[in-house]
């Protein structure tokens, strides 16, 4: 049984994570979304109003389970889950070499785990979360880039209601 975890950020989730989760559950026998905490970031939402919205985002795809870890390393929650590899979406070429870099220290420190690189489709390529929000702020309709659920927080949570 091949398990994956795919740990985001999800600051809130977009329709390109839900992609990426999507062809992660075509392609592995069980898939663990997890929301996580990049220490380099300023979060808008909770791990747990994040781990919600991907909750209500993929709750029909049967493989999938959204678990909330916000203080893990992640090749250390991958070895908790028993998954052996890590799934990352990536839009464009700087996603690549940010996700090559990190690829190669977590195959450092656990080399039992791979990382599968996703590619977005090209209606998503474009899709990050702190785009998304910085438009939310100029009171632009989003809810063609998020899950329904996540879009309408956001709206609430910037006070475009």
């Amino acid at each position: 049984m091949t398990i994956a975890l795919f740990p985001g950020s999800f600051d809130p989730i977009t329709n390109g994570h839900v992609e990426t989760a999507k062809k992660a559950a075509q392609m592995f026998d069980k898939v663990f979304v997890v929301a996580m905490t990049n220490t380099s970031k300023k979060y808008l939402f909770t791990a747990e109003e994040r781990t919600a919205f991907a909750k209500d985002a993929l709750k029909n795809i049967s493989n999938i389970e959204v678990l909330e870890k916000p203080e893990e390393l992640t090749v250390k929650l991958a070895h908790e889950l028993k998954a052996n590899v890590i799934v990352r979406g990536v839009r464009n070429s700087a996603d690549f070499l940010y996700e090559q870099e990190i690829a190669g220290i977590n195959k450092r420190l656990a080399p039992d785990i791979n990382t599968v690189l996703l590619f977005s489709s090209p209606d998503n390529s474009f899709v990050a979360s702190s785009m998304i929000k910085e438009l939310a702020r100029f009171d632009e309709d989003v809810s063609q880039f998020l899950p329904i659920k996540a879009a309408k927080a956001l709206r609430k949570k910037l006070r475009h209601e």
